[in-house]
């Protein structure tokens, strides 16, 4: 199945020139209300390629389909469907997979039946820390959803989730330079690793606006009026399997230009460290995949896009035309 990708190239509407430095770092220049991008070192690139091919590779070996209304709904490997069946109130085998028994046949009893799943699964130390709060499952995005799941189970079930992601950036010395947030030790997905400023999961009843405003402030402070004038830049998408499931989320991106004065201040206790850096160093750190600095998976597929969107990765790169497939997954488990 083709999945459709929306990227705005803001390399033709901010007026980006792209200009190769003698060294092959990379900066970005402000002149009025446009950038000049100046390319990224080759063996960067190709790091960052090497990384992030490895870290999205499609899943490999056999998934079962959670099928709805004829839709696929998620994704399980054999001992999470195997368990899954064992709520025999709730699911039931459905040829090579698992759909809702018929009684189940209303948002509200699907819902009820589903926490009580996560609540058990959670329970045997199946899943990672309870949010308590819910993802809306439906398709497309937007849409009325079937039914609401804990967001701390949507790995296991592999549901498609959404997030909206902000990359913070800040004129400053005639260069642009961009925010990072260290996650806290304490999170249970990817503690201690550097993050985009602002990101966070779209729960049931919110919109991606919302979502954005929301996280700003909860994670870094920002006002909402500011946080309102993020720019959205189109959707990058993951789709890769973890030791607690499929992870499978559509990433909508931001771009929001931040004072030189502004410092990032964690309101929610999820980041305990801020660190603003130019392009060349952003590119580094999601090329390593090990060391202190870096940079988790999803996070530096939202910073590749915006490199690549910039013009610091210019389409002239052998590597540019994988670099820009990254963003979103082609293998039929996406749906």
């Amino acid at each position: 199945m083709s999945v459709h990708r929306q990227h705005r190239d803001v390399r033709n509407e901010c007026g980006v020139e792209v200009e190769q430095r003698k060294n092959g770092g990379a900066q970005v220049k402000w002149r009025d209300d446009r950038i000049e991008c100046r390319m990224i070192d080759a063996g960067i690139v190709a790091a960052i390629r090497a990384r992030l091919t490895s870290d999205l590779a499609p899943p490999q070996g056999e998934l079962a389909p959670w099928r709805i209304d004829g839709r696929i709904a998620g994704w399980l490997d054999a001992r999470r469907v195997a368990r899954a069946l064992r709520f025999t109130d709730v699911f039931r085998d459905d040829d090579d997979g698992i759909a809702f028994v018929p009684a189940l046949d209303t948002v509200a009893a699907r819902t009820d039946a589903l926490e009580r799943v996560a609540r058990t699964l959670a329970a045997e130390g199946a899943l990672t820390a309870w949010r308590d709060e819910r993802y809306a499952v439906g398709a497309p995005f937007g849409a009325p959803p079937w039914f609401e799941l804990e967001r701390a189970a949507a790995r296991y079930f592999g549901v498609r989730t959404f997030a909206a992601h902000v990359n913070g950036l800040v004129r400053a010395n005639d260069t642009i330079e961009m925010w990072f947030a260290r996650r806290s030790p304490a999170k249970a997905i990817d503690p201690g690793l550097l993050d985009n400023l602002v990101g966070g999961g779209i729960a049931a009843g919110s919109s991606v606006a919302a979502t954005a405003v929301k996280e700003a402030w909860e994670e870094a402070g920002i006002p909402a009026d500011l946080a309102a004038t993020a720019t959205p830049a189109g959707a990058v998408h993951v789709c890769r399997v973890q030791s607690d499931g499929l992870h499978r989320e559509t990433i909508f991106v931001h771009d929001l230009i931040l004072p030189a004065a502004f410092r990032p201040a964690c309101r929610d206790g999820e980041a305990v460290d801020h660190r603003r850096v130019d392009f060349a160093t952003a590119a580094r750190w999601i090329a390593h995949a090990s060391g202190a600095d870096v940079v988790t998976v999803d996070a530096s597929l939202v910073v590749l896009d915006c490199l690549l969107r910039h013009g610091a990765i210019p389409a002239t790169s052998p590597d540019f035309a994988a670099l820009a497939a990254l963003r979103g997954p082609s293998d039929p488990v996406w749906d």
